[in-house]
């Protein structure tokens, strides 16, 4: 495997850690953890592993105590820093080498040419041997062979230290074995390698085993061939019993010398100050490629896409009559109902399109946020990858609608006044649904959030019931309705007024009055609101981001 820098040196002085809602996880702890080596973190479960290994990343600052990289407090996370959750750090959709690609682009040093992005993606593919398996989608790969992905991500940068949580669970003996033999190698290129466990077969393969008690002490530290012994015991397994009856060995002394089979490593050079981040205009760049590629390739996406403008084009067709905005035969009902339903079906579109837009990739935001992503150029992508779509699918709707004669022959200035009240319904909507996706932790949430979002948007649109008829806490609902504010705009634009007063129906009066001024503000005014909505929209999706992103993840230490 490619030599790389030398490893990362970290200590840990007496360290302990609070974690909320469960008291003091980690007490007085105190590790030295060489560079270029394997250490594994094992213990029975609730004993602290990953709250140790966060900890020791610097992702968590300890209650008391100080953790030390090179003899320094950790700072951000930069590009010699790898971290591997539990949970997979990739989409699923794409090819593997072009998942990487992106991935290179956003976490390489700025301005770092194409050729040399694509060479760095076969190099991690081909130490990891996943060079045969460039082509496939992610989600095709088997267990072990999505983990070997989540860490070459992490290796495009070189990385001095390496932290894993858990990434043998859930694979079979033989691929955990190949993982583990893949660590090491990167061990012996330089890599500091800091791994959690829970497989006892493991620790075998470790340079050095820290075994935590139940009560979050160090219980063990040391080589793995000393473990049992140091409690008298004939295997791993037994191990767990004698630390949970109170067994406590003697620390081993912090491992010097050489390196198991090699040279001791170079000391670790003084970290610098991190290196500067690609831009954000080019993060959101390659975020919409990223995107627009992942909409294009993940199935449940293009059905929707596809699927949502034809339900609502089969409705209109089957609910309503043709000519019902004739002079001569208005009818006023079907007018009204006409534009609610534009207005709704451009938010049913941007509302089903933003729901399953971050919540099924929150772990590869988390972690490419520790790399420097910054959540802006994030959440501005996602309404520059889907809005184009949107419109689009607004303008179908409303040429199609117009074909089937459910809208009048009228100028092209009424018809761009439906568009624009469409397309910013549908960014509002959009802006909703990703608020919604970032609020939620998985797609099934999402999906339940759909009618819970729909229904109050039909009933205090001012359509069924119009405003002036509602209750004062109904009409202080509906201004919170972007649905009205687009229904509004929408009569205003096709001129509801005007038709309902001209037409020959006789119930053109008396509908007109129990809408009151509903139409009669120019539709700019529902615009300025549908625009306002989704700012604002967009602006609680960035701090919920901001939010998951940050919990638990503080850098720096007040009062010190």
């Amino acid at each position: 495997m490619t030599t790389t820098s030398a490893g990362l040196r970290i200590d840990a002085v007496r360290i302990s850690q609070d974690v909320a809602g469960a008291g003091r996880v980690l007490r007085d702890i105190s590790l030295d953890l060489p560079p270029g080596r394997v250490t594994m973190i094992a213990g029975s479960s609730g004993a602290g592993k990953t709250v140790l290994l966060h900890t020791l990343a610097g992702l968590h600052l300890p209650s008391a105590g100080d953790v030390l990289h090179d003899g320094s407090r950790p700072g951000p996370p930069g590009r010699e820093f790898g971290f591997v959750p539990q949970e997979d750090i990739v989409h699923q959709e794409l090819p593997l080498a072009r998942t990487l690609g992106y991935t290179a682009g956003l976490r390489m040093a700025p301005g770092t040419p194409a050729a040399e992005l694509t060479a760095a993606v076969h190099r991690v593919l081909a130490e990891l041997g996943l060079a045969h398996r460039a082509d496939t989608p992610v989600r095709a790969l088997s267990g072990g062979e999505r983990k070997r992905a989540c860490i070459a991500a992490e290796l495009l940068t070189r990385p001095r230290v390496l932290f894993l949580d858990e990434p043998t669970s859930g694979l079979d003996p033989v691929t955990g074995a190949e993982l583990l033999s893949t660590l090491r190698e990167l061990a012996a290129s330089g890599t500091t390698v800091v791994l959690t466990t829970h497989t006892l077969a493991d620790l075998a393969r470790a340079d050095r085993v820290v075994f935590l008690s139940p009560d979050g002490e160090v219980a063990y530290a040391g080589p793995p061939q000393d473990l049992c012994p140091a409690f008298g015991v004939s295997g791993p397994e037994e191990v767990y019993g004698a630390v949970a009856s109170g067994a406590r060995a003697t620390p081993a002394p912090g491992p010097g010398g050489p390196a198991p089979g090699g040279a001791a490593p170079d000391p670790a050079p003084t970290a610098g100050p991190p290196a500067p981040g690609v831009g954000a205009v080019r993060q959101w760049a390659l975020l919409t490629r990223r995107g627009t590629a992942l909409l294009l390739h993940n199935r449940l996406s293009v059905a929707v896409l596809a699927g949502s403008p034809l339900m609502i084009i089969a409705m209109f067709a089957v609910l309503f009559r043709a000519g019902a905005f004739t002079p001569a035969t208005a009818d006023p009902g079907s007018t009204a109902m006409i534009m609610f339903w534009i207005a709704f079906g451009a938010f049913f579109f941007g509302l089903t399109y933003g729901l399953l837009q971050i919540c099924t990739e929150l772990p590869v935001l988390r972690r490419e946020w520790l790399a420097g992503l910054r959540i802006g150029p994030y959440v501005a992508s996602k309404l520059t990858t889907v809005l184009p779509v949107l419109a689009v699918a607004d303008a179908a709707l409303l040429a199609v609608l117009r074909a089937l004669d459910r809208l009048p022959a009228a100028s092209w200035g009424t018809y761009l006044s439906l568009f624009v009240t469409s397309v910013l319904a549908s960014a509002a909507a959009l802006a909703l649904g990703l608020l919604a996706s970032a609020a939620v932790t998985d797609p099934g949430q999402a999906t339940l959030m759909l009618p819970l979002l729909c229904f109050p948007q039909v009933l205090f649109s001012g359509a069924f019931v119009p405003v002036p008829r509602m209750t004062v806490a109904g009409e202080a609902l509906s201004l919170a309705m972007t649905n009205r504010w687009a229904f509004e705009a929408l009569g205003s634009g096709i001129g509801l007024e005007t038709l309902w007063r001209t037409g020959g129906s006789p119930l053109g009066p008396p509908l007109l009055q129990s809408y009151g001024d509903s139409f009669a503000h120019p539709a700019s005014r529902g615009w300025l609101l549908l625009a306002g909505f989704a700012v604002v929209f967009l602006a609680l999706t960035w701090w919920v981001l901001v939010r998951k992103c940050r919990q638990g993840m503080a850098r720096g230490r007040a009062g010190k």
